[in-house]
């Protein structure tokens, strides 16, 4: 792995803007960036993020049976009680999942670290699946580079299986993102755009706009009820959302389902070391309240983390990172080194909410940025791949993504 770089397509810009890629600028600042991208081995590709992402995926749905069996833990990852029932429900029924993207911490030397899982509303989907795919086949052409570069980006293909291996021919299926949102609508428009080529109807409408019918059902703001609804909003606030009383009964299946709300949550992270300590692939990571004392040095921890904590303990005294249970974009993290804050998001919006503490493991740094993998996965297979860096150890909103590619 190492950072190359290539010059940049001429009036790429203008395509962008054309190609409906309006956010490749946000607030005067570059988004996409192509003055330079990441170059792998195809190993490295198969071998550290690749398989290790379909390991992970399948390791994840055993930790959805284990939060689902547990109030403890559904407690822990603040699931409101009275939706028990609905997110167990649609696990029980097994109701598809689409899609969702690892963020791995990874430098070309060993396994590939889970940052989180972005299993709900993940997006930079169009970027990922289509835009630096059209960036490989332009610089190919122009010669940047060598014939024979590849990328690992199956992504929007895989989407099209999906669906038709999902939906009869024909099925109407609604996709909807908050209003005014380019990047929202990017990746809702990207996903239509695989639902139509797989031979569903395929409709955009606003979040807002969604209403109830006299008896029950979701319709949209032309009155059409919505029978298969894709929407870009988040489960951990859509269980608290009024409408969440009237799923149940709306005879509408939930794009991504609502099982999901158990692994778009950071206490997943704990989950996933309690159930598989030591695996390659993932960081110590513990529910704050469970160990807080034993962080501030004035006794052990919980009775039932103890052993588990004690195992991880030197870990996390040289750094560790405290993540909220739910957060977005890196806001209200904190990285402590040896005791001391030395890094902090400076978006406390989810500042409030229940916290895991996480081993800190270094991003690598080229040319003075620090680049995070988004493995993407579709079904249950990783099928891609996407990368985003900082200056700052914490990727956040405006965090820039860059392309990549595979040396022959």
């Amino acid at each position: 792995m190492e950072k190359v770089h290539i010059p940049e397509r001429p009036g790429w810009r203008e395509q962008a803007e054309e190609l409906g890629f309006t956010f490749a600028d946000m607030h005067g600042e570059p988004y996409w960036d192509e003055t330079s991208a990441y170059a792998f081995t195809l190993q490295e590709i198969e071998d550290d993020i690749e398989d290790p992402s379909t390991e992970l995926h399948a390791m994840c749905r055993d930790a959805v049976a284990r939060i689902l069996s547990s109030e403890a833990l559904l407690k822990k990852l603040a699931i409101p009680e009275p939706h028990w029932a609905l997110v167990a429900e649609s696990w029980e029924r097994q109701d598809p999942e689409i899609y969702g993207r690892f963020d791995l911490a990874y430098d070309g030397n060993g396994p590939a670290k889970l940052l989180e899982y972005n299993a709900d509303t993940p997006t930079s989907l169009y970027e990922s699946a289509s835009f630096q795919w059209l960036w490989l086949e332009q610089q190919l052409e122009h010669g940047a580079l060598q014939a024979g570069a590849d990328q690992f980006n199956g992504i929007h293909e895989a989407l099209v299986e999906r669906f038709r291996t999902l939906f009869a021919e024909g099925t109407d299926i609604h996709f909807a993102a908050a209003a005014d949102t380019p990047e929202d609508y990017g990746t809702v428009e990207c996903m239509g755009w695989a639902a139509r080529e797989a031979g569903m109807g395929a409709h955009y409408t606003d979040l807002e706009q969604i209403g109830i019918s006299a008896d029950g059902q979701f319709i949209d703001n032309e009155d059409r009820v919505i029978g298969t609804l894709f929407k870009l909003y988040p489960w951990e606030d859509l269980l608290r959302d009024d409408y969440a009383a009237r799923i149940a009964d709306a005879g509408c299946l939930m794009l991504e389902p609502a099982w999901k709300a158990v692994l778009s949550n950071k206490g997943l992270l704990a989950v996933l070391w309690e159930m598989f300590e030591g695996h390659p692939n993932l960081l110590p990571a513990f529910f704050e309240a469970d160990i807080s004392a034993a962080l501030d040095g004035q006794g052990s921890a919980a009775t039932d983390v103890e052993t588990l904590f004690a195992r991880s303990a030197d870990g996390l005294a040289t750094g560790y990172v405290r993540k909220p249970i739910f957060s977005r974009e890196g806001a209200s993290m904190s990285i402590v080194e040896c005791g001391k804050t030395v890094e902090e998001s400076s978006n406390a919006t989810y500042a409030a909410h229940p916290k895991i503490i996480q081993a800190y493991h270094p991003l690598p740094v080229f040319d003075g940025f620090r680049p995070v993998v988004g493995a993407w996965v579709v079904g249950e297979t990783c099928v891609g791949m996407g990368m985003r860096e900082d200056r700052s150890r914490i990727t956040q909103d405006l965090s820039r993504f860059k392309p990549h590619f595979i040396r022959k």
